[in-house]
């Protein structure tokens, strides 16, 4: 499930997205952390805007990424969804980098899930669609399908691999 964040919204960097995820997130810091604070959420990934890719939490263990939901009739997707979060918003297109990382990392998550088909790849617009906006307008879903059909399964592109280790 691909979803989009930033904090405080429509700011980048700065560590606070770790900070949420991390259960460390200085409510003081800025206004709109004493809104969400007490808020649990997670994911499995992270891709900011400069491509690095941060695991939180291990594929096989429960992320809180998707909250009330459902997908294919099935509901309460964080038992069964991997969330990958891109560092972003609905007013930012996102980088070329961070289609390159997710595509990369989508093959790689492919290779260790095989019941993971191009077609179940979805937005958190998708699964809670009254509730939830992300990835967003800016995200280009026809480009990602197209990475997608010509990354092969090794999940390689110009930089590389590298190995999801799988707990």
């Amino acid at each position: 499930m691909v979803h989009a964040i930033s904090l405080p919204p429509h700011r980048f960097g700065g560590g606070y997205v770790d900070d949420l995820f991390l259960g460390r997130l200085d409510p003081t810091v800025d206004p709109f952390f004493k809104e969400i604070e007490g808020l649990r959420v997670s994911a499995h990934f992270l891709i900011d805007r400069e491509g690095v890719v941060t695991q939180y939490v291990p594929v096989f263990k429960r992320a809180w990424h998707a909250g009330v939901s459902s997908w294919k009739g099935r509901s309460g997707c964080n038992d069964f969804s991997v969330g990958i979060e891109l560092e972003g918003d609905e007013k930012t297109p996102f980088t070329d980098i961070q289609y390159a990382c997710l595509t990369a990392l989508t093959r790689q998550l492919q290779s260790g899930l095989p019941d993971l088909d191009d077609e179940d790849i979805t937005g958190h617009q998708d699964i809670a669609p009254k509730r939830k906006w992300d990835p967003g307008p800016c995200f280009d879903w026809p480009r990602f399908r197209l990475a997608l059909a010509n990354c092969g399964e090794s999940g390689s592109f110009s930089s590389g691999t590298w190995p999801i280790v799988w707990t």
